[in-house]
């Protein structure tokens, strides 16, 4: 993950829309780069779409590894077992989570127990927050996420690492532990994914 406060190209990557609440004169690209101290205000962050998504913490945008094959194919079978298996919950890909009042972070998928959230973004603890390793990925970013959805109410985080085919499982009260019988479960137990699923069958 990034901070975005200094490099154009970082800047590039995450806000590549114009922004549609500055003046033609000052894009909201231009408006970041005035300052390397400047934060970008959450209405610009909420007003805009962006492809990947970024991240909002405290003001500042914070990108996200994605668009590697084994990430794509482990959120997107986790994100399909779900969808099609799991009548009693809601699956969502890459939708943004209101942690605080200045923080939002963007799972790579997020499993809402009963019919679709209402609203354009998750400002409820869903029941499990699901994020799948990148190489580029640092253990430090990725336990601030895990803290972030755990403060938040999150009951259990999914960590997902495709390239070893390993999970682990956080909850708030025992820390994390590896998924060892290759089923990720909810914190109900009412929820199971397999590894079989999750992962492509190596030939």
């Amino acid at each position: 993950m990034l901070l975005f406060t200094r490099s154009r190209r970082n800047v590039d990557s995450c806000f590549n829309q114009p922004a549609r609440h500055f003046s033609d004169a000052v894009s909201l690209l231009e408006f970041i780069e005035m300052s390397t101290l400047a934060l970008v205000p959450l209405s610009e962050y909420l007003g805009h779409t962006t492809d990947p998504d970024c991240e909002y913490v405290d003001g500042h945008l914070v990108a996200r590894n994605v668009g590697e094959i084994g990430h794509s194919e482990a959120q997107g079978r986790t994100y399909a077992f779900v969808f099609v298996n799991c009548r009693n919950f809601w699956a969502g890909v890459e939708v943004r989570v209101q942690v605080r009042a200045e923080r939002y972070r963007v799972p790579d998928v997020v499993i809402v127990r009963g019919g679709r959230p209402r609203g354009r973004i998750i400002t409820a603890p869903p029941d499990v927050a699901v994020e799948v390793l990148s190489p580029e990925d640092r253990a430090g970013d990725v336990q601030d996420k895990i803290d972030d959805y755990l403060q938040f109410g999150i009951p259990v985080v999914w960590v997902i690492d495709p390239d070893r085919r390993r999970a682990w499982i956080h909850t708030a009260k025992q820390g994390a532990r590896e998924v060892l019988d290759g089923v990720l479960r909810n914190a109900a137990g009412d929820l199971e994914v397999p590894f079989s699923a999750v992962f492509v069958e190596q030939a």
